[in-house]
């Protein structure tokens, strides 16, 4: 029997469902990929309206509503619970950690002792020819809130985190390629499925493959899409091509566009690749970098590249479209030959930095730096790589993660960074 609670939730969710369907019907958008289309998606998304879309709170259930909504008006099948497209779970909010981003200013918050009810929105578009074969697409749609937690904003005072890049921007591009693939019909089924709770740990992509409502046996591959709307200098990161020997020929086929694409054989990672590479689907993951507004309340709509975006989304689309034509064994699974799977949980201090989660060499590069954090204090800058942090040698972003775990508040140590060729040891005091 459902809890008085829940039943007042979902009433509230389904009452929020209708507001934004009602919202948004006089919004019209073409099959086509676009700029102005994926701008609007991101516009709506990342509003102050939805308040930063934290999970399990009324904003993230607008937004959830309103993938639906799209969804249905694009003619895609329900693929969630009893015939939805909501894949409801329930997230603990009573001690959140942030294992899987990194360093974060605002790790292990304590919340009231509550359970919250989020969903996944899944779809799909049956194939015309092979309709239990299943290639799914996938972005996370909830972020930060008012920043209480994996926020990067020094301030003592709590402000809205909109999100558009981190990943307004990814759910945009499931909107836009899903109303491609309406108009253009693919042999394969495609499942399209917007993740909830991607920020407090993957949540919503390891609850589906637990619970999958498609096959996962059947599934040829996952194409992940998370940050994809700062594409900056013609740089596309693309992750997991080790997951498969397929992956490296269709994406070099797929860049007519001459993209400048680096590819990074990891098959896990920070975003939602990683619970289906653990299931031994091949997976991609697109990414357009970092940047200094990540988990900021800065990261707007106002610096979405949409252009930038478009070219992303297209190649994509090639890229879905050649895996469908091929015939034989799609993608055989490999396990990758770096992996990034570590289970480290951020429970010590913090530096206030924003990782490359691009960079292959030694050490830990760095894309930006919180003001007032004790990186800033100590003078690091963006693009340092740390090489040793408290006498200890670095190898990977997750060495310097457990290294920052055995320290502690007010203790001062010395981090040793390259800074153009050159090493530089700095005093630090977390």
């Amino acid at each position: 029997m459902k809890s008085f609670q829940h039943v007042l939730i979902c009433l509230g969710f389904s009452i929020l469902f209708i507001q934004c369907t009602a919202e948004n019907t006089e919004s019209e958008f073409r099959p086509e990929i676009t700029p102005s289309d994926i701008k609007n998606h991101i516009t709506f998304l990342a509003s102050d309206d939805l308040a930063g879309r934290e999970t399990g709170t009324a904003g993230e259930a607008k937004a959830a509503g309103y993938i639906a909504d799209q969804f249905d008006k694009f003619g895609l099948l329900p693929a969630g619970d009893e015939s939805t497209y909501f894949q409801e779970f329930r997230v603990n909010m009573s001690v959140l950690n942030n294992p899987h981003r990194g360093d974060t200013s605002r790790s292990g918050v304590t919340f009231p002792d509550e359970e919250r009810i989020t969903r996944n929105v899944v779809a799909v578009l049956e194939g015309s020819e092979e309709p239990d074969s299943y290639l799914v697409l996938g972005a996370h749609y909830d972020h930060l809130g008012t920043g209480k937690f994996g926020s990067l904003y020094n301030r003592d005072t709590t402000s809205i985190h909109n999100g558009a890049d981190d990943n307004a921007s990814g759910t945009a591009g499931l909107l836009e390629l899903a109303h491609y693939f309406s108009e253009h019909p693919t042999q394969r089924s495609l499942v399209f499925i917007a993740f909830s709770g991607e920020e407090m740990g993957l949540l919503g992509s390891r609850h589906f493959v637990e619970n999958p409502t498609v096959p996962l046996d059947q599934t040829v591959a996952m194409i992940n899409m998370d940050m994809i709307g700062r594409l900056n200098s013609n740089k596309l990161l693309i992750f997991g091509t080790g997951s498969s020997p397929g992956w490296d020929s269709l994406i070099t086929k797929a860049n007519t566009d001459t993209l400048d694409i680096e590819t990074i054989p990891d098959g896990t990672g920070a975003s939602d690749h990683t619970s289906f590479y653990n299931k031994e689907i091949p997976v991609l993951h697109y990414f357009t970098d970092t940047h200094a507004d990540y988990h900021r309340p800065s990261d707007d709509t106002d610096y979405i590249n949409a252009e930038g975006q478009d070219r992303v989304l297209e190649h994509v689309k090639r890229l879905i479209v050649a895996i469908d034509s091929r015939s034989d064994e799609v993608l055989p699974y490999s396990e990758a030959p770096v992996t990034q799977n570590r289970d480290v949980t951020m429970s010590g201090v913090t530096m206030g930095v924003t990782p490359d989660y691009g960079f292959s060499g030694k050490g830990m590069r760095i894309t930006g730096v919180s003001g007032g954090g004790p990186a800033d204090r100590a003078g690091l800058k963006s693009g340092d790589v740390i090489i040793r942090l408290a006498d200890t040698e670095l190898e990977d972003i997750y060495t310097y993660m457990e290294v920052l775990n055995t320290l502690e508040e007010g203790e001062q140590t010395t981090v040793t960074v390259l800074r153009d060729g050159e090493e530089q040891t700095i005093d630090i005091r977390f």
